[in-house]
């Protein structure tokens, strides 16, 4: 299983890799089969990449470069490809410079991320192979999910099904992968082969985790997740059953969460060019966290942390910032936002006569430090991260060009109850988050005294109806009679409902939950829609 890490649009690159990968396990393991993910060549997801003229040109070439290699061992890879004008979702079986089979995705996900209709013409047949004596067949990705697909190469005959799969992450999804191909291997009689690409594309993490299940429905053999890796798997034709592998221990859902943000981070980074990052560093559970995670992404040396006080800003804060970066070990700066905030209140003097204060200050430190940072930016080449996280930026609880200004959001799917969660887990590693930082209650310190709790219910409060409205879609009049305050419930909806401007601005960031703010949640800005049931 060639559980390999592609990028997308980069079908020159991704050729290479099968090559590498195939020419790895020919050599170190006598393979005599080679599978990869879908859509290998372009990598997943290509979106309009496929609507470019030269896609189809460019795949070809990438096809022919593979035949002219002569395998000795079967290569299995995904690929799109158009066929009597339509295009396809396909699968091709190579050995010898021949294409023995070439097989076309049936059931195409238009859910959630997927928008696969959008790109692709469904198949209809099954695709079964004579493999060394053994009857072989493969599926892509959604087929599996869905029982057609599974009783057709059944009734063809079929004895082992590879599986080539391009599925992102989100939590607890393993365990849905697993407890779905038992049941399906189970009821095909036959072991499933299901290889997952692995890497960060965008707000999508691929996380891996390949693995076998045999024809009884038991896990038999785990990839690793969240790295590149060729797994080898033999299989018996005597007892037509894979041999099984010590399993790795059941990964800690924190430790599988931390990884796959550092994973996300790290490929959009490195994948886009940029060289190093910086961040605002507040003292603040948001910004220690994402310090946190951006080191163990890309060392230290390409991390850059700026503390930008104000007037509200406690010893604490400035005390704690400093302690993290230095045990971090990254370049470190403290610019105060005052005087640029004062030239901003003296020429804005007039206009705000006669006027009490209000949030317009407060928003106004959140901008002096989001021009600073994109300053630093531009003359740096540095992306900027931004600190928010899943609960802030549904409430609105967030400052346009302020703290959202940035290129990337680590944490924009990451509610802030998990936040603290991830921030004790990494401490467990080595305390590199000063535990004051934890223990305190949240503040955005943009107001005398002020706490988080002062605008908001309390965040394991907050959390549980935010998860109840956004991912779960349950109106209020339902999550009322689950036992949570109405005034509290409406007021928070409200507050989700009326910053959907905002959030089309925000940055992008990680998916880790089945909807985030995204591509899975699709909201009109202007709309009259009653939440109420």
């Amino acid at each position: 299983m060639a559980q390999v890490n592609p990028l997308v649009g980069d079908i020159e690159g991704n050729t290479q890799t099968i090559i590498r990968n195939v020419e790895q396990a020919q050599h170190h393991h006598q393979a005599d089969v080679v599978v990869f993910p879908e859509l290998t060549l372009c990598a997943y997801p290509p979106e309009d990449l496929l609507l470019r003229p030269s896609m189809q040109r460019r795949i070809e070439d990438a096809l022919q470069q593979l035949s002219a290699q002569a395998f000795s061992a079967v290569v299995i890879v995904g690929y799109p490809r158009i066929k009597d004008g339509q295009r396809f979702n396909m699968a091709g079986a190579l050995i010898k410079g021949q294409w023995l089979v070439e097989y076309a995705k049936q059931e195409l996900p238009n859910y959630q991320v997927f928008d696969e209709r959008r790109y692709f013409k469904s198949g209809s047949d099954a695709c079964v192979f004579e493999l060394k004596g053994i009857k072989a067949a493969i599926t892509i990705c959604e087929d599996i999910w869905h029982p057609d697909p599974m009783r057709q190469a059944k009734q063809q005959g079929a004895q082992l099904m590879f599986n080539l799969n391009a599925s992102p992450f989100h939590q607890h999804k393993q365990q849905q992968r697993i407890a779905l191909l038992s049941q399906q291997a189970r009821e095909g009689g036959m072991a499933i082969v299901y290889v997952n690409q692995v890497g960060g594309q965008d707000e999508l993490v691929f996380d891996g985790g390949s693995f076998v299940t045999s024809a009884e429905g038991h896990c038999c053999i785990h990839g690793p997740f969240h790295k590149e890796a060729l797994i080898p798997c033999r299989f018996d034709r005597n007892t037509m059953a894979f041999e099984t592998q010590a399993l790795p221990p059941v990964a800690d859902e924190l430790d599988i969460l931390y990884q796959v943000l550092v994973l996300g981070l790290r490929d959009y980074v490195t994948k886009n060019g940029f060289k190093q990052v910086v961040l605002g560093l507040s003292g603040g559970i948001d910004s220690s966290l994402t310090l946190a995670i951006a080191v163990d992404a890309l060392g230290a040396d390409k991390v850059s942390a700026v503390m930008m006080p104000f007037t509200y800003t406690s010893q604490l804060s400035r005390n704690d910032a400093a302690s993290q970066a230095s045990r971090l070990g990254v370049n470190y700066q403290v610019i105060s936002i005052e005087p640029m905030y004062n030239a901003f209140m003296a020429g804005l003097a007039d206009v705000f006569a006669g006027k009490p204060k209000d949030l317009t200050e407060q928003n106004l430190q959140a901008r002096c430090r989001g021009v600073m940072l994109m300053a630093i930016s531009n003359k740096t080449g540095a992306l900027v991260l931004t600190t928010g996280n899943k609960s802030e930026l549904a409430v609105g609880y967030s400052t346009l060009y302020g703290d959202m200004a940035g290129g990337f959001d680590l944490l924009k799917d990451v509610p802030k109850t998990t936040v603290f969660k991830l921030a004790g887990y990494r401490n467990t590693l080595g305390e590199v988050i000063p535990p004051s930082v934890i223990e305190r209650p949240p503040s955005a310190e943009l107001a005398p005294d002020q706490k988080d709790e002062d605008n908001l219910p309390p965040y394991d409060i907050l959390d549980q109806i935010l998860a109840r409205y956004i991912e779960n879609d349950e109106s209020a009049d339902t999550i009322i009679a689950a036992g949570f305050d109405g005034e509290t419930v409406r007021r928070v909806i409200h507050l989700v409902d009326i910053n959907e401007y905002k959030r089309r601005q925000a940055p992008l960031g990680i998916r880790i939950s089945q909807k985030g703010f995204g591509r899975d949640r699709r909201y009109p800005i202007t709309n009259g829609w009653k939440p109420g049931v």
